[in-house]
């Protein structure tokens, strides 16, 4: 039996995790994909701006519906559009995102990339947070 810590350990060797840094640096691309794992409760309490909230629950089955995509309707085609573009994921700490970018490897996508810390790290760096608008 593993502990889930011992579980994340084992996925995060076989994942790519950037830093909150290196994410920082990439939202100059106006194009960068970034997708927040965490719950939509979690999201509402202020994310990353330009972040999509897809749960990792669902994040397999909602994945093709990503804005950037011009497919919605057919999945395949917005899948292989998404497919080798780098897509940042992030949650609270860096274990669902982990998972979040394992499950997407293992789809096929080719740059899914776990933000390591997730928001309690982006928020201890003092980089911004974008509070939900009503």
């Amino acid at each position: 039996m593993k502990t889930a810590q011992q579980y994340i350990s084992e996925v995060k060797s076989n994942i790519i995790e950037v830093s909150t840094q290196q994410l920082l640096s990439a939202m100059l691309n106006p194009e960068v994909i970034i997708i927040d794992v965490r719950e939509h409760e979690e999201f509402l309490t202020g994310h990353v701006d330009g972040a999509i909230n897809l749960p990792r629950g669902v994040l397999e089955m909602k994945i093709h519906e990503h804005p950037s995509v011009s497919h919605h309707c057919e999945w395949v085609l917005a899948l292989n559009e998404l497919a080798d573009k780098e897509i940042y994921l992030i949650c609270r700490t860096g274990g669902r995102s982990a998972l979040a970018a394992a499950s997407l490897q293992n789809m096929g996508f080719t740059k899914p990339l776990s933000v390591a810390g997730g928001m309690m790290q982006w928020q201890q760096d003092g980089f911004p947070v974008v509070p939900h608008k009503i």
